[in-house]
């Protein structure tokens, strides 16, 4: 049976030890600074304090964009050479066209005669934390040696049980971007909320609370219901905040009775939308990255 291999892109924040670890390949987005200024995510991810320091001050908002085809193409051409499959599982389509380079990618190597024909794109219909979890339990069912359709139906498995919440200190950043989604109907409130949201193909709201505090506990009685629907794989994830992280994770701890699957700063493409300060949590069984 041919071996599949997965690939996922910068945007699951997966830290790197663990991406190579479960053989994972990971397609870098980008960031643009003013127009002169272009840098890979994966580039940037080495110092994201300075990189945060730099966006605080900038004078021009940078924006985001996926890989290219050509990206794509390079990733995977050196896995389609032996004969294999490959399951490459991105950001959600409603807030990035990554995927959809993806399969262009795809289709124009089935046209060259190199095996495009044998890649399968999946949108995970989430990002980070979530995207993380999802490509993990691919990656370990494609090392048992499972073909694609079967690697395929656990990351479908995986996004279908799969929930993250994440507070953020405000709506602005997503507003300036065009990615609010159905958050929208909370801009123009006059209180000080400190939004509560989930990424469900676009980003959905939850529910609104008046301070840090609140939203902090908010994060930790969700983990508790994650933890009672049996979803005991567990991530913690955070922008510049790391030691509400810390507390969060462990307050976790206790709440599941076992460790994060990892614990992680998101980049700056999800960063640049959603602004520093953002706190998230949220798992899926852990029968799906057996």
């Amino acid at each position: 049976m041919p071996r599949t291999a997965v690939v996922t892109d910068s945007t699951a924040y997966l830290p790197p030890e663990m991406a190579a670890g479960n053989s994972i390949g990971v397609v870098s987005l980008y960031v643009n600074f003013g127009g002169d200024r272009t840098e890979r995510e994966t580039d940037l991810m080495e110092d994201l304090t300075a990189l945060y320091d730099e966006l605080r001050s900038a004078d021009q908002w940078p924006t985001t964009s996926q890989p290219s085809v050509g990206d794509f193409v390079t990733a995977y051409e050196p896995l389609l050479a032996d004969g294999g499959e490959i399951v490459s599982i991105h950001i959600s389509e409603g807030i990035s066209g990554t995927a959809g380079s993806a399969r262009q990618a795809a289709e124009l190597l089935e046209k060259e005669g190199k095996g495009g024909e044998r890649i399968r794109v999946v949108d995970s219909q989430s990002s980070a934390g979530g995207l993380a979890l999802i490509v993990l339990g691919a990656a370990r069912a494609a090392q048992r040696g499972e073909d694609a359709d079967a690697v395929v139906a656990r990351a479908e498995e995986g996004r279908d049980s799969l929930k993250m919440w994440f507070a953020i200190d405000t709506l602005e950043f997503l507003k300036r971007s065009g990615r609010i989604g159905a958050a929208s109907a909370w801009i123009g409130s006059t209180l000080k909320i400190k939004p509560i949201l989930t990424l469900e193909q676009e980003i959905t709201p939850v529910e609104r609370v008046r301070t840090s505090g609140r939203a902090f506990e908010r994060m930790v009685a969700y983990a508790e219901e994650r933890h009672q629907g049996g979803a005991d794989a567990w991530v913690v994830q955070h922008i510049q905040s790391h030691d509400a992280a810390e507390r969060l994770a462990e307050r976790c701890r206790q709440v599941f009775e076992r460790d994060p699957v990892f614990v992680s700063e998101v980049g700056p493409v999800v960063g640049i939308h959603t602004g520093p300060g953002l706190l998230g949590v949220g798992g899926v069984p852990s029968s799906l990255l057996a």
